[in-house]
């Protein structure tokens, strides 16, 4: 299964996510959609599963959720949009972590382009594309594409879009 993760569009959508996830299976969305739009265009080019962040009105919030949790391939995702980092969790990622044990975290909101093994929790891998949007302090419009397989993440690509301020 290829799984294409974007993050922070904050209302915008580049057309290059299109090409770069023409090939996946399935688009998570780690919050701060941004604009209705955004997301009935990605529902539309491929299934799209997506959690809410602080800047997403209530139309946006009635369409996803706070926290998604899903199975894929033998692997358990828990996606919220403000988690923190390992080890740091903020308290009530850290509780839902260590009730449902997920093999996978994935979050947005930092901007941050991070993918790693929590230390604390391993195998726990924790994911975050990025901004793919032009709003924040990120320099480069970042995703994440890669393979669910047999319980197995592999061929991680980090995808630059190019610096915030380019369409």
């Amino acid at each position: 299964m290829k799984i294409g993760l974007i993050s922070d569009t904050h209302g915008y959508l580049d057309e290059q996510v299109f090409e770069y996830f023409k090939d996946c299976d399935e688009i998570w969305h780690g919050g701060d959609i941004g604009l209705l739009q955004v997301l009935e265009d990605l529902e539309k080019f491929k299934p799209t599963f997506a959690v809410y962040g602080n800047i997403d009105n209530h139309i946006i919030q009635a369409a996803t959720q706070e926290d998604l949790i899903i199975e894929r391939e033998g692997m358990k995702i828990y996606m919220t949009h403000i988690g923190g980092k390992p080890p740091s969790y903020n308290p009530r990622v850290r509780k839902i972590i260590e009730d449902i044990k997920p093999d996978v975290f994935v979050c947005g909101h930092s901007h941050i382009l991070r993918v790693m093994t929590d230390p604390k929790r391993a195998p726990l891998l924790y994911l975050n594309p990025g901004a793919a949007g032009r709003q924040g302090f990120h320099k480069i419009r970042t995703l994440l594409r890669f393979d669910i397989e047999n319980a197995t993440i592999k061929n991680m690509q980090a995808i630059e879009l190019g610096p915030k301020g380019r369409k």
